[in-house]
């Protein structure tokens, strides 16, 4: 009986652009274009996650979460740097569709007739989204911070806060002790 995850065989079968060590991936993951798409060490993606890049690479850190069920439109660029994670439902997105009315809409029209904002997005050091957040295209969440699930982050966040809200508000402070036990389990 085979395990939920890949074996490390088989996971250096599916033609990533790099792979680290201890990397972790669900047998029932899709990913599209992953010779786009690096991780460095201590990888896990969890069961049912869509990982999507065309344009621009996907860059994984190390020490990197992605729960169950995300959605990860990379298209236009993603950098989830270390020890940063999404928990279960979480989508993010590089491009998004003109909704204003002035373009339509989805990849089954010319695209001379539509608009779409397509952005890199940077997930800092340390960064955890609670779930089924969205992210969208263009966003950066710099080193620290926190968002609580359910939560729509449409613009970039500064370092060390907690954020949360339908768009995001920063509500508090984040403590910073995780530096801290990151250097003395890991030396970084």
């Amino acid at each position: 009986m085979p395990s939920d995850y890949y074996s490390e065989d088989e996971i250096k079968k599916l033609d990533f652009e790099s792979i680290g060590k201890n990397i972790k991936i669900s047998r029932t993951c899709s990913f599209f274009n992953e010779h786009l798409i690096s991780m460095g060490d201590n990888v896990r993606i969890d069961a049912n996650s869509v990982i999507t890049a065309s344009k621009e690479p996907i860059i994984f850190g190390s020490f990197i979460h992605i729960g169950v069920g995300c959605y990860i439109n990379g298209s236009y660029g993603l950098e989830l740097k270390d020890f940063s994670g999404l928990s279960s439902g979480v989508r993010l997105f590089s491009s998004s569709d003109d909704y204003s009315g002035e373009f339509m809409t989805n990849p089954t029209v010319p695209s001379e007739l539509t608009n779409p904002y397509n952005s890199k997005v940077i997930i800092s050091k340390y960064v955890n989204i609670g779930s089924n957040s969205v992210i969208m295209p263009g966003v950066t969440i710099e080193e620290g911070s926190v968002v609580g699930s359910l939560s729509l982050v449409n613009k970039s966040l500064k370092s060390w806060g907690v954020y949360f809200g339908a768009p995001v508000i920063r509500l508090k402070d984040r403590n910073k002790n995780i530096i801290l036990l990151s250097k003395k389990a890991y030396g970084f």
